[in-house]
């Protein structure tokens, strides 16, 4: 069995790739960082160090990288041999994935069975996104090679942080994960992923995910960057910023239970859990790390505005992920070009601009009142 996964970078070989290998796949490496492609090709196996409670080591053989850059071709030819195509190149990226597979798939031998296609990205159904894209490429081709794929949306999740020094192409991560996969796109020959669990229903999962994991770290991240501290298990000893994440997350919790149903005492187990993993020591994650791509992060359906607009359209409470954004306004990091971007806007922008602009809502969203008065706020702090 072979899997062509795009994205060479510490969660494709930490993550994906880790789970891939242990499923048996011969794993082929596609990503565009030279360097990179030349480090996985000068070694005959990394090692996955899992750091905290539990962890383990894990060592990954039988892989190889290609330079999609400079081999397209290759690559091609790889995924019309494959069993599995993934990615983990971030959602803006898909577009520049779906060539290459639209090509595999016009080599690829009609009785073969369907490729199963996943992009396993921090974004909600990222694989009907490159579905889209793939569809669109293909135009009056796609009725002929429609057959020879199946695509199913994933919920991935595992903390990466930055690499020590030195590290090659090892990989630290954390040793909790969770790679939830739609079942019914698969039918009756889901692929072989030990540790990853299907599901009927991904939705839910996804959101837990996104409004949980991401809305927890980014707000330490803001939180812990507005107070001085540098580390994420730092930023969280402190019980102040300990309290605001949690009534935060509390918030999204709300939003989960009342939009799918999910168990109160289950969501509660879930966000200590998640607390729980981000203050891991042994894992050396800094808030300017976990805070970047601010403008990002503001965004309509992100991690903050996505489930507070929620929250605020059926009348629950958003005061806790208010304070978040607006601790995120305040993220300010030179080597960030976002960061730069979101306070120059601040300065140049009036606070209704910027909140429809920045944020996505419209002016007569029941959320936009109070983000335009943090705005406005952190406006007259900048003077």
């Amino acid at each position: 069995m072979k899997a062509v996964h795009f994205g060479a970078g510490n969660i494709g070989r930490g993550f994906v790739g880790l789970l891939l290998h242990e499923g048996g796949y011969e794993l082929v490496f596609s990503d565009v960082a030279a360097p990179l492609v030349d480090a996985i090709n000068r070694v005959s196996r990394y090692t996955v160090h899992e750091v905290g409670e539990g962890g383990r080591d894990t060592v990954v053989t039988g892989f190889t990288a290609i330079n999609s850059a400079e081999h397209p071709d290759k690559v091609i030819d790889e995924i019309a041999g494959a069993n599995v195509v993934t990615t983990a190149v971030g959602p803006t990226i898909l577009k520049f994935v779906a060539p290459h597979i639209v090509a595999g798939l016009a080599l690829r031998d009609p009785s073969s069975p369907p490729l199963q296609i996943m992009a396993c990205e921090n974004a909600i159904n990222a694989t009907d996104l490159l579905r889209d894209e793939v569809k669109a490429l293909a135009g009056d081709a796609w009725d002929a090679l429609s057959s020879r794929a199946v695509f199913a949306n994933t919920a991935v999740d595992r903390i990466v942080p930055a690499q020590p020094e030195g590290a090659g192409v090892d990989v630290t991560v954390e040793p909790f994960f969770e790679w939830a996969i739609e079942r019914p796109p698969f039918g009756d020959d889901p692929p072989d992923i030990p540790g990853a669990h299907f599901v009927d229903d991904l939705a839910p999962y996804i959101e837990r995910k996104l409004f949980t994991v991401n809305t927890g770290h980014a707000a330490t991240a803001y939180f812990g960057a507005q107070a001085g501290v540098e580390a994420i298990a730092g930023a969280l000893a402190d019980p102040g910023i300990a309290s605001r994440v949690e009534a935060a997350l509390e918030e999204t919790s709300a939003l989960l239970e009342a939009k799918h149903g999910l168990d109160a005492a289950s969501l509660a187990d879930y966000r200590a859990t998640i607390l729980g993993r981000f203050r891991n020591k042994a894992l050396p994650d800094t808030v300017w790390r976990v805070g970047r791509q601010p403008l990002r992060k503001l965004s309509r359906h992100e991690r903050f505005v996505g489930p507070a607009a929620e929250a605020a359209e059926r009348g629950l409470g958003v005061d806790a992920l208010v304070a978040a954004m607006s601790a995120a306004l305040a993220f300010d990091d030179t080597e960030d070009a976002q960061s730069v971007d979101l306070q120059r806007m601040l300065r140049e922008q009036d606070a209704a601009s910027f909140t429809e602009s920045v944020t996505g809502l419209e002016p007569q969203h029941p959320l936009f009142p109070k983000v335009e008065a943090i705005v406005a706020a952190r406006q007259a702090e900048l003077g």
